[in-house]
Formats: structure tokens, C-alpha cells, sequence
């Protein structure tokens, strides 16, 4: 049978997952102990910021095309804020079901059976739903270091926009 992860298991296994691919992206990650703003994990790059949102699950919503989160509205609302200054991304971690299989030690590695996918909210319509919204992340859209390069893309546009330059 199966064991149950409880939401803490999810939450840090989501931020291991994010502290590897930004690690070897050669990004700096800060790791938020209070999610006021709608952000688990802020990464940095040469001045611009990209803003993620983690969630786990071991039961996944599949939909043509990709993957369906709902997200609650008032984390929705925060990340695709227009006046933000650092994008907002939801990133969506799928694990299997039982925890025990998450992790596979090898004499040489350690395997993390796990995979994601991110979403941008930034600039996004409204809500569908008054408690939460159905967020799609595509398959095309895997969680990688080269998907946080295009998060970073984003970041550099936002802050051009603005005004601002950055190197």
C-alpha cells in the first residue's frame, strides 16, 4: 500500500527539486519562511528576480495537452499582479504516488522520481472560480533549467518595460 505524504513532504521535496535545477542553472535561490506574497522561491540571476510558487502532487489532473492545478484564488490574484516587479510563476511538481519511491538511492547518485511543469501567471485574466481557478500547465512547459531561462526572458522584458535597464 501506498504511504501518504502529508503537505510538508510535498512542499520540501518541491523546494529540493528547485534548489537542484537552479543550482545547476547557476541561479541563487531564496527560500521565503512566510508566503505572503504567493511565493515559496525567488531566484536571482545578474539582478532580475523570477518568483515561483510550488505545489506537489502525487495525484495529478491530467488534461489534453498537459496538466490542471487549481490554484486558490487569492494566490492567483498576487502572482499575476501587473505591478509586480519580479514575474510570477506557478510551478507544478508530480510525484509518484507513494513516497517511498521518490527517492532512489544508487551507489553513485541519488534519483529523484519526480517531474515538473510551470506555468506564467503574470498579467493573466481573472479568475474562473471564487475559491480557486483551474491553472493548465502544458507538457510542453517542463520544469527545467533551460524553463528558467525563460522564466529570466520574462523577468528581463518585465524590467525593460518598466523602463528600468539591467545589464
Amino acid at each position: 500500500m501506498a504511504a501518504e505524504a502529508t503537505s510538508w513532504q510535498k512542499e520540501q521535496v518541491s523546494r529540493a527539486y528547485v534548489h537542484v535545477l537552479a543550482t545547476q542553472g547557476g541561479y541563487t535561490i531564496c527560500d521565503w519562511n512566510v508566503d505572503k506574497d504567493g511565493v515559496d522561491v525567488t531566484l536571482r540571476s545578474h539582478g532580475l528576480m523570477v518568483d515561483i510558487q510550488l505545489k506537489c502532487t502525487q495525484s495529478p489532473r491530467i488534461i489534453r495537452g498537459g496538466y490542471s492545478f487549481d490554484l486558490d484564488v487569492e494566490t492567483y490574484d498576487k502572482l499575476r499582479n501587473p505591478e509586480r516587479s519580479a514575474p510570477g510563476h506557478l510551478a507544478l511538481l508530480i510525484v509518484p504516488p507513494d513516497i517511498g519511491r521518490w527517492v532512489t538511492h544508487q551507489p553513485e547518485s541519488i534519483v529523484l522520481a519526480c517531474h515538473g511543469y510551470w506555468a506564467s501567471l503574470q498579467g493573466r485574466g481573472k479568475a474562473n472560480g471564487n475559491v480557486t481557478t483551474a491553472v493548465s500547465l502544458p507538457e510542453h512547459q517542463p520544469l527545467t533549467v533551460k524553463a528558467m531561462g525563460t522564466m529570466f526572458d520574462a523577468a528581463r522584458r518585465l524590467t525593460n518595460a518598466s523602463g528600468r535597464e539591467v545589464d
